[in-house]
């Protein structure tokens, strides 16, 4: 015998147990375990599962950006050596005024929102998929970053590195704060600029940038009946800086109302369904990132 034991048949026998077990002097059977809670066995193999969805996603979206920059930045090679360049920020100087790193914070921007949703659609708790959402995003920018560093036409430039994680970061917290994404939206207002091909990504001439206060974010105004379809935006973009040498850019701030698209579209076409369907939500996710043209009245002021 155990020491265990007798000290179990020494005890009181009608002192209360925890639950789960039985003395040996009160059992009048053998002492069983606690069964398990249902369903620890089907999520044993959850973990791996989870980091085969989560490697899946993150190799998917390198590959796309990979495959865009084989076909769009890096089609003239790469060389052996590592170099850099000081671009600046705004300034009227610098090559498209800005824009470009704008450009680089809207789509880390972008990036970090579609792989947080990504990776809580495939499994993962939503705090731990905004933080692979913010990494995954500024890691493949970062990534894409350093092979301009060994391209033939481009070169590593610290400033597009810096607007990347500030894109990202503020991505991540917009997906951490509800309240703050039902407020704000950071869009693109793209029309193709004169001379250039249809390119949303490359023309710069043809990009603003728009942060945008979305009414029906306000509770004061979310319920009224007209104001609730409006916003006020404030934005930035940069006009003429893709034209032949010699022509002077522009560098423009812009200021005005737009309509809520998203609000528009959900008391009319999904009639005002409380429970969003999957179109819905893809519609809302797409109209946080794109200004539609045409439902935006901006004033410029020329820096």
């Amino acid at each position: 015998m155990s020491a265990f034991d007798a000290a179990a048949q020494l005890r009181l026998p009608r002192t209360p147990h925890a639950e789960g077990y039985t003395l040996a002097a009160e059992a009048s059977e053998p002492a069983r375990p606690t069964p398990e809670r249902p369903g620890a066995d089907e999520q044993a193999p959850a973990a791996p599962r989870l980091w085969l969805r989560n490697t899946a996603l993150i190799t998917g979206g390198a590959l796309l950006i990979g495959a865009y920059g084989m076909n769009k930045w890096w089609g003239d090679g790469f060389t052996g050596d590592f170099h850099q360049h000081d671009e600046g920020w705004f300034g009227q100087s610098t090559q498209y005024g800005g824009a470009d790193k704008i450009g680089h914070a809207w789509g880390s921007y972008v990036g970090a929102r579609l792989f947080s949703q990504g990776f809580e659609a495939v499994g993962n708790e939503p705090a731990t998929a905004q933080a692979l959402g913010f990494w995954s995003a500024f890691g493949i920018m970062t990534a894409v970053e350093v092979v301009d560093g060994y391209s033939r036409k481009y070169s590593f430039s610290k400033e597009d590195a810096i607007m990347n994680l500030a894109g990202a970061g503020f991505g991540y917290l917009m997906e951490r704060n509800p309240e703050l994404d039902r407020l704000l939206d950071f869009r693109l207002l793209y029309r193709k600029s004169a001379g250039s091909t249809w390119d949303p990504a490359g023309d710069y001439s043809g990009q603003t940038f728009l942060w945008v206060a979305k009414a029906a974010g306000v509770p004061a105004l979310r319920q009224h009946g007209v104001l609730r379809y409006f916003e006020l935006a404030v934005g930035y973009g940069t006009r003429g800086y893709d034209d032949p040498p010699g022509a002077k850019g522009s560098r423009n701030l812009y200021y005005g109302i737009s309509l809520n698209l998203s609000e528009v579209l959900g008391q009319t076409v999904f009639r005002g369904a409380k429970e969003r369907s999957r179109t819905q939500r893809a519609t809302d996710l797409f109209l946080e990132f794109i200004q539609v043209p045409g439902t935006a009245a901006l004033a410029r002021h020329t820096l």
